[in-house]
């Protein structure tokens, strides 16, 4: 295996694990809660220091992959975000699902 093969292992891993570490996370957390990206990133750093912040890009590569599954929502102020375009500080929720009156439409 080359190095760039074993590099990209090490993302695909590192990718599911914060993924799965996001689920994780709000899944102990109310059904409103939000987390901040770092809380996943620190959930799957093994170290003492900060080398978690180097895990912070690739947290929100993951949590954008959950918001593509529909597994999630990025915010930022509370308002759900695309998260392409979303800038600076954003917070990960369960994907909120339309609710359906008795008369069939979604709110």
């Amino acid at each position: 295996m080359t190095g760039r093969q074993e590099a990209t292992g090490l993302q695909e891993v590192t990718g599911r694990h914060l993924e799965q570490a996001i689920l994780n996370l709000l899944e102990r957390r109310g059904p409103t809660a939000t987390i901040c990206p770092s809380d996943a990133a620190r959930a799957v750093y093994q170290g003492d220091d900060d080398g978690w912040r180097d895990l912070m890009e690739p947290t929100r590569r993951a949590a954008r992959r959950l918001v593509a599954t529909g597994e999630v929502e990025m915010t930022r102020g509370g308002r759900a975000v695309d998260p392409a375009g979303a800038r600076g500080p954003v917070r990960i929720r369960r994907a909120r699902r339309p609710t359906t009156r008795a008369d069939g439409a979604s709110t």
